[in-house]
């Protein structure tokens, strides 16, 4: 005898009943156990990295429900190992993709590829940046394995283009392996967690690959990614560090291209008459540019990238009375100032960040030069003073300089002068000239009794800067000057000519 039909009541609640069933299923991820070995460990999981992102833990789930389209996987896949999200960042519309471990590793298979590519595409329409917190063990095998796996991975190898119409800022977490690289070292952010891994293979695979055992901070930790490669713009302690500083990250900049970064209230700076006393007027001594940066911008407002790498040069972003900036500077500090490839590497990154993304730069010169030598050279020093200044001349945001002491040779040109910039000062401590006085001399004796000027009178005579000023003036200056220069047409928008430069050069 057939079964009674249910009323459309009784139904209508069994599926509900369904679809909470199953709801409670994907929240559970990988199950208790794991994400209590997560908790013990003192990480967090993939969702609680989602809640931590958002506003108020506030967010709106993508493709909760999907999962594995191999037979038999659909059970032991909640998500598939991808947690997709919408919500809000200070207040601005973001979207977010969190990796779950606990899920057959986050591996990457053909579900959660096309959940990846939705969230990328719906960021990229509506103008908001997209989130990577990264953390899983690469392909997904056997369902990535064959030729008909590859032949469809072909369908989507545009994946990886990037044109930045969006900001793009990655977390690594954990292990990342596959997809979780390669998100990571396409972001205009990057920031790594201390015990975590980023590398092209397992140090598994890697020891096969080449016949001996290899140590996983030595293929993939943070020293590695801050200190050699410069692949992490900054290292964090922990997971909660890590969102925090992808919150700070976010803040200063605009949702998407097509728009100006947000302006907030003017924190106020230190005492601009200390700045004096920052800077030694005796050109050989040193002193930490940081120092000076923390005392013309917005009180609290500094935020290096690549601190660790390149350390001749400082990337930062700050905010000058409110407004965001971009900040090159050369420090002293390390190797006297002088640009070596990694610094001109992080200087032409920044660049295009901030072009990208119609932030505003700000170049503060205390530099003998290039650093000369072997090293430099077998690193191909050249190409990437090229490739900084090919960066700047493309730049279309404003940009101002200021010549705190020295500024030598094509470093001049490097950091702004010339027709580099669209405004240029000098403090009375500059020194301009193709090379210090010293160093002439050496290579022809004979320049030694001839007298030329590199001072700042001469160098301001000739109009090769629009202004000479005191340290303390120099906070009003460029916040004046980037005001007039903001009023070109185009609201604050720039030409983007760098949209698709490679995101590592």
């Amino acid at each position: 005898m057939a079964e009674p039909e249910r009323t459309a009541p009784a139904a209508h609640a069994a599926l509900s009943e369904e679809l909470e069933a199953r709801r409670a299923r994907a929240l559970e991820m990988g199950g208790a156990e794991k994400l209590a070995r997560r908790r013990a460990e003192g990480l967090l999981n993939a969702r609680e990295r989602l809640a931590l992102l958002f506003d108020g833990g506030q967010m709106r789930e993508i493709g909760q429900l999907a999962t594995s389209i191999t037979p038999g996987d659909e059970a032991r896949t909640p998500a598939d190992g991808k947690i997709a999200a919408f919500g809000h960042v200070e207040g601005r519309p973001a979207a977010a993709v969190a990796n779950d471990l606990t899920v057959k590793g986050a591996s990457s298979a053909n579900v959660n590829a096309r959940k990846i590519a939705y969230m990328k595409d719906q960021a990229t329409r509506a103008g908001m940046p997209l989130v990577f917190l990264g953390e899983s063990t690469g392909s997904r095998l056997p369902e990535t394995m064959g030729a008909r796996a590859m032949a469809q991975m072909g369908q989507d190898s545009q994946q990886y283009c990037r044109r930045r119409e969006t900001p793009w800022v990655s977390a690594v977490l954990g292990p990342c392996l596959g997809s979780s690289t390669w998100y990571s070292v396409l972001s205009d952010f990057c920031v790594m967690r201390k015990g975590a891994f980023l590398a092209v293979s397992s140090p598994l695979v890697t020891s096969q690959a080449i016949g001996e055992e290899v140590d996983p901070e030595a293929l993939g930790g943070w020293k590695l990614h801050a200190e050699v490669t410069g692949l992490v713009d900054a290292v964090a302690r922990s997971d909660e560090e890590a969102i925090g500083l992808i919150r700070r990250f976010l803040s200063y900049l605009p949702g998407h291209a097509g728009e100006a970064p947000p302006r907030i209230a003017d924190a106020g700076a230190p005492d601009q008459t200390a700045l004096a006393d920052l800077v030694p007027t005796a050109p050989q001594r040193v002193h930490d540019m940081r120092k000076v940066i923390r005392h013309l911008f917005d009180t609290g407002s500094y935020f290096p990238l690549k601190d660790r790498f390149g350390r001749s040069a400082v990337t930062a972003l700050a905010r000058l009375k409110g407004q965001s900036v971009g900040v090159i500077a050369t420090n002293p500090m390390f190797k006297g100032g002088a640009l070596d490839p990694e610094g001109c590497r992080k200087a032409t990154s920044f660049m295009v960040l901030c072009d990208s993304f119609n932030i505003p730069l700000v170049f503060l010169v205390d530099t003998p030069g290039f650093l000369v030598g072997k090293e430099g050279e077998r690193k191909g020093a050249p190409a990437y003073i090229m490739n900084m200044i090919h960066a700047l001349q493309l730049v279309s945001v404003p940009k101002v300089a200021v010549i705190l002491r020295k500024s030598y040779g094509q470093a001049f040109l490097n950091l702004g002068g010339g027709r580099n910039s669209d405004a240029m000062a000098i403090w009375p401590t500059a020194d301009v000239s193709f090379m210090g006085p010293g160093v002439a001399a050496n290579i022809r004796p004979d320049l030694a009794e001839m007298e030329f000027d590199t001072s700042p009178w001469a160098f301001a005579g000739a109009f090769g800067a629009h202004e000479v000023l005191a340290p303390a003036e120099t906070r009003d200056w460029i916040a004046e000057m980037l005001d007039f220069l903001a009023r070109r047409p185009g609201g604050g928008v720039g030409r983007h000519d760098m949209a698709a430069w490679p995101t590592t050069v």
